[in-house]
């Protein structure tokens, strides 16, 4: 199984944990908990900030001795409704119990004391329509470059219809030389509809130094450290995904593959 690919290894608790020491890289950190009601889960953020992403279900929320009270309303991701989170800064403490059965990742990178603890969503939080013809997706943006919610994550959900692309026309963020690019470490987390289908993804480099295709599983996370990263859903199979981004500065510029750049000037048409 390819180094990139990561099955959950449980099926209640946490069933993730993707640290960048395990990774081998620098900022993403990654993990997921599924609980069932009355199942609590705990953590601390240390030197990261953490944004915590109510991916179903509902629980209490606790940091600091601050209650956040009931967070959640959607019950099944594909409802494709605005998600509950919570943005932690470095040095806080967090706990979660579950008044539902409930899926809750925790998104992390370097922290650096820039902002506040705070509520994200489902207020503000518009599920909008990208792409054309069978590259269209859904984005629900929980905290991309154009809102200032963090000190260095990026944290975005996509809904990829059966049959269609995304995170195409084939797009790189692996080099530190903005504007023209950024370098940006990425992990994706899986979801199909139905649940017992699976997708495809591509991490790959022009010079075909990394070149990995990926049957991906309901659940299943890939990481891209550096190279294109297309993912397809197959006739039949819904695709979710929530990607956490995160890198030496909070900007999101990519650079295409060369096989595609053409279908990228025929679309801005």
């Amino acid at each position: 199984m390819s180094g990139l690919l990561r099955k959950p290894f449980g099926t209640r608790g946490e069933v993730h944990r993707i640290t960048p020491q395990d990774a081998g890289w620098r900022h993403v950190g990654f993990s997921l908990h599924h609980l069932r009601a009355g199942d609590r889960a705990a953590g601390a953020t240390g030197g990261n900030e953490v944004i915590l992403v109510m991916v179903e279900g509902k629980a209490r929320l606790h940091t600091a001795g601050q209650d956040w009270g009931e967070l959640g309303d959607r019950m099944d991701v594909f409802e494709k409704t605005p998600p509950h989170c919570l943005y932690l800064p470095n040095g806080q403490d967090w706990q979660a119990e579950a008044t539902t059965d409930c899926v809750i990742a925790v998104c992390s990178a370097p922290g650096k004391g820039g902002h506040q603890a705070r509520r994200i969503g489902p207020d503000g939080i518009t599920l909008t329509e990208r792409g054309k013809g069978t590259n269209t997706r859904h984005i629900n943006n929980i905290a991309m470059e154009d809102q200032d919610y963090a000190d260095s994550l990026l944290v975005t959900e996509v809904f990829t219809p059966a049959g269609h692309w995304s995170s195409y026309p084939s797009h790189r963020h692996d080099e530190d030389d903005f504007p023209r690019i950024t370098y940006l470490e990425e992990t994706y987390y899986h979801r199909l509809n139905p649940e017992n289908g699976f997708g495809i993804q591509r991490v790959y480099t022009d010079d075909g130094s990394l070149d990995e295709v990926m049957a991906v599983r309901d659940g299943d996370v890939v990481l891209v450290p550096r190279g294109h990263h297309p993912c397809g859903a197959p006739y039949g199979f819904e695709m979710y995904y929530l990607n956490v981004m995160a890198g030496p500065r909070r900007n999101w510029r990519f650079v295409p593959a060369p096989e595609v750049e053409w279908i990228i000037e025929r679309d801005k048409g």
